[in-house]
């Protein structure tokens, strides 16, 4: 019942409400001096320690060992008496035994804290929070040999302000250390430190890659394939929003043949006028004034004008103006404007009021409580003032199409042709119908998806000569990011290496993060990420 009680001698056992008492003592065998190694028997004096253990049925548990203190029998000795260990069961002045300490300490790297210490109750064991904190600083670092290859990635200990680096062995899966911070120096400094690393994945940040130049020359970097496609994604949002004009015209063509359809079901149904023009709708007008902006601010920079002078002169703040002077052009800064207007308090509901209204019923308040309880908050008004234009015609004219966002183009884009849902592949085919452009885009992009997940990185330099043939400004920009950081990123589309690994631990991260309500000290954080299972 007892094993890490073996060698000693059980006197009783006694039961006091929750608790359960556990006398035990050593036996009378010889003990060798801790100094010089003497065996000695001889008793100097006894007395009680009392050592926390783990719970039986539920109940606390209290273990009375009773010791001795022998005399050294080596007079060269400098020390007289010793106390007599009991190695397995708990170490010198502890106040717990091993069996305990290893449980809390599980508990306290599983939970942290303020969770540990709720969870240590419920095990008959219980802490404070403070007492579990000091088992986990108290727990020594792992003792890692240098990884062959080596995964890097940074994650935010106070996001926006102060960042931290956690490195990976990619092959163990296990993370190997925890840095204060994300530059180039402190990173070449732990590898000049470990040497051995061969491999280096990481992503495309710049520092990281001079890091890596510096601490170790002889390691193949290793660009990680999902940050490439996440760089190549945002290149195409750009394209998309250049050619945002051809998104609009396949929508109207797509509306054209609805609406010839309509009449095809319906051919005596009345003729229903063509609303009028909306008025110039909040987007539009951000977008003519994005464009003043960058006019302007490029102007300034023209002239020789700095950042916070221009943004004195204009009204701006200096990251707005930083962005408009990075942006070569104006459609960078309208990727996520979309194409139109926001979606109103009454549009989920307009194609179930466009049927019920075909069908007969043309009462206001007996639509507005039917769709109330679909979810609509809107008020009566609203809906009296959209049925108005219906009831001179007699019928609900299908409900305009909106074009699709530059963001949504984009993802159908960057997607598997075979993947994408019927309605949206027929929206593709009608915009790249329209746009040549986007039609060689689509050809770009296929091919770089067919390179990266079949590993051909041999291929790269063919494909970038292509794109570069190509009128497609925002692809040139995107290849000549690939040509800065060439080698990583072929190695990156060669290899089976990538930064999937240490992604998954950032996100532990966060976790642990969270747990410990965001007060956890990088001290603590470290161990917590080190020693965690």
């Amino acid at each position: 019942m007892f094993p890490h009680l073996d060698g000693l001698q059980i006197d009783g056992m006694t039961s006091v409400g929750h608790r359960v008492n556990l006398d035990v003592r050593t036996r009378d065998e010889t003990v060798a001096c801790p100094d010089c190694g003497t065996f000695s028997r001889r008793v100097h004096s006894r007395y009680r320690r009392r050592l926390s253990d783990t719970a039986i049925t539920g109940r606390e548990v209290v273990i009375r060992l009773r010791v001795r203190r022998l005399f050294c029998g080596n007079s060269d000795c400098g020390r007289r008496t010793f106390a007599e260990q009991v190695p397995g069961l708990a170490g010198r002045h502890a106040r717990r035994t091993s069996l305990l300490q290893r449980l809390l300490r599980a508990v306290a790297l599983a939970l942290g804290g303020r969770a540990g210490a709720r969870m240590t109750g419920h095990l008959a064991a219980t802490v404070s929070r403070m007492t579990l904190l000091r088992q986990i600083r108290a727990l020594p670092d792992p003792d890692h040999a240098a990884p062959r290859v080596l995964g890097v990635d940074d994650f935010a200990l106070r996001r926006g302000h102060h960042y931290g680096t956690i490195l990976i062995d990619i092959e163990t899966r296990r993370p190997v250390d925890v840095l204060e911070d994300r530059t180039a120096d402190t990173l070449a400094t732990w590898l000049r430190a470990h040497p051995g690393v061969e491999i280096v994945c990481r992503d495309r940040a710049g520092a990281y890659a001079d890091g890596i130049a510096a601490g170790a020359p002889n390691a193949l970097q290793v660009a990680d394939r999902w940050h490439i496609w996440h760089n190549l994604g945002e290149a195409v949002e750009r394209v998309v929003a250049h050619h945002r004009k051809c998104l609009v015209i396949a929508n109207e063509a797509q509306s054209q043949d609805d609406s010839k359809a309509a009449v095809l079901v319906d051919p005596e149904a009345k003729p229903i006028p063509e609303p009028a023009e909306p008025p110039e709708t909040r987007t539009d007008k951000w977008a003519v004034r994005a464009r003043e902006r960058h006019t302007a601010v490029h102007t300034l920079l023209a002239e020789g004008v700095s950042l916070l002078q221009i943004g004195s002169r204009l009204g701006l703040a200096r990251g707005t103006v930083r962005r408009f002077a990075r942006a070569a052009t104006v459609e960078e800064l309208l990727v996520n404007n979309g194409t139109g207007r926001r979606p109103g308090i009454l549009d989920e509901y307009k194609p179930y009021l466009h049927q019920r209204w075909n069908e007969g019923c043309t009462n206001a308040t007996e639509l507005f409580r039917e769709i109330q309880p679909l979810g609509y908050r809107g008020s009566v008004k609203i809906l009296l003032n959209y049925l108005q234009p219906f009831r001179a015609t007699g019928q609900a004219r299908p409900p305009a199409r909106k074009p699709p966002a530059v963001r949504r183009v984009a993802s159908w884009i960057m997607s598997d042709p075979a993947r994408l849902h019927q309605e949206h592949r027929q929206q593709l085919d009608a915009i790249l119908d329209a746009s040549p452009e986007l039609t060689t885009l689509v050809g770009h992009v296929r091919g770089f998806a067919v390179i990266m997940t079949e590993l051909r990185g041999r291929e790269l330099e063919k494909w970038m000569t292509g794109v570069e043939a190509d009128d497609l400004p925002a692809l040139h920009s995107f290849v000549r990011g690939l040509r800065r950081d060439h080698d990583a990123v072929t190695a990156g589309l060669t290899l089976p290496w990538s930064s999937g690994l240490v992604e998954g631990h950032v996100n532990r991260i966060k976790m642990i993060k969270r747990q410990m309500f965001g007060r956890a000290k990088p001290d603590l954080l470290r161990k917590r990420i080190l020693l965690s299972d």
